[in-house]
């Protein structure tokens, strides 16, 4: 194919009048330039077609093949006009040009299929966020890394077995150079198994709200690499914990929960405790008939203590929400409506207060 094209290129240099290898390789420059432009006005009219389309695997073939494909022409594109240089020349320089073309073809295919598993994560994700299909984020992003690392690995070591150099061997000493590292990187390789188990395990994924007992941990994860775990408080400070953190710790997942709890105790005055028995029963048929309390889970109003100052029962009962927001709208509404009940019948909420009682008689002072 080289040789056709060249012979051609000898004929419309022969035709200009001139068979100088300068004018050669000015064509050559002109023709891949040329080439390149009608690629890029091609695929950004088929990208402008597509995108109305859902289907999100032509999007991301088309962004993806864009720059990697100019790459591709220019590499082969220059290397045709070196050889050409080549032909009128004896330097040694132009001996490289094999192997930059061989290098430059495998990272363009390489740049290639990596953009492309990174655009179809990304149309995926989005795809599954706009429908609700349950993609979940944190395994498209680990699977995404784990197949690009791949293609890093392999085109490696294809450039390396096209160069020239035996990959048995770099693969010997790379087994032999592994247990160097691993005794020098230990913390990066514990923090690697770290991010590839929370992967695997799922105790939170991106997006979750977690907190954990043991440490200072609480918040938001925004992202899980594959040394770091990015956390953002609820003051919209960024928390960066090494991912073998979370193997020695405990982690709670409130994002995970199924209903949120009501646990209050409420006073009245020992001077209402006639009232007290039908507050209670008026409490707990209100929560039965709240729209918002789930009546499946345990629901709980009853006489607890006779406090200092007040007869105290407590609430005890789950919202069906669990959006904390919400919760609290609920809650509020929960308590105002108790504070009606007890007024209902007469009865108040008590305050701390201190009865002070005197003899009827004081004592005659001597």
């Amino acid at each position: 194919m080289d040789s056709s094209l060249t012979s051609y290129i000898d004929q419309l240099a022969q035709w200009t009048g001139s068979n100088s290898w300068i004018i050669r390789m000015f064509i050559v420059i002109l023709f891949v330039l040329t080439l390149d432009l009608l690629q890029r006005i091609l695929l950004k009219r088929l990208l402008v077609k597509f995108s109305r389309s859902d289907n999100p695997w032509d999007d991301a073939f088309l962004h993806s093949i864009t720059a990697p494909l100019s790459l591709l022409i220019w590499v082969l594109g220059l290397a045709l006009a070196a050889n050409i240089a080549a032909a009128n020349s004896d330097s040694a320089i132009f001996n490289v040009i094999e192997p930059v073309r061989t290098v430059g073809v495998i990272t363009s295919l390489a740049w290639f299929i990596i953009r492309l598993i990174r655009n179809i994560q990304d149309n995926l994700v989005e795809h599954g966020l706009s429908d609700d299909s349950g993609i979940d984020r944190s395994t498209a992003e680990a699977i995404g890394k784990l197949l690009r690392l791949s293609v890093l690995i392999t085109s490696g070591l294809v450039m390396l077995q096209s160069l020239g150099f035996s990959i048995s061997g770099v693969l010997a000493f790379g087994g032999v150079g592994g247990i160097a590292v691993g005794f020098a990187a230990k913390d990066l390789l514990a923090n690697f198994f770290g991010g590839l188990m929370i992967y695997l395990d799922r105790p939170f994924v991106i997006g979750d709200w977690i907190k954990s007992p043991d440490r200072d941990i609480e918040g938001t994860v925004e992202d899980i690499g594959w040394r770091l775990t990015r956390i953002r408080s609820f003051d919209k400070r960024p928390i960066y914990v090494p991912n073998s953190t979370f193997a020695n710790i405990a982690v709670v997942n409130p994002s995970r929960m199924s209903h949120r709890r009501i646990y209050e105790t409420i006073g009245v005055r020992y001077c209402d405790d006639d009232k007290l028995e039908a507050v209670i029963n008026d409490v707990k048929k209100m929560l039965e008939n709240h729209p918002e309390i789930d009546t499946s889970q345990t629901l709980m109003v009853n006489f607890n203590e006779f406090g200092a100052s007040s007869l105290n029962f407590f609430v005890y009962t789950f919202t069906k929400t669990t959006n904390w927001q919400k919760y609290h709208d609920v809650k509020q509404d929960v308590l105002f409506k108790i504070s009606s009940i007890i007024s209902q019948h007469g009865a108040e909420i008590a305050f701390p207060t201190t009865t002070v009682h005197l003899a009827d008689e004081l004592p005659e002072m001597k």
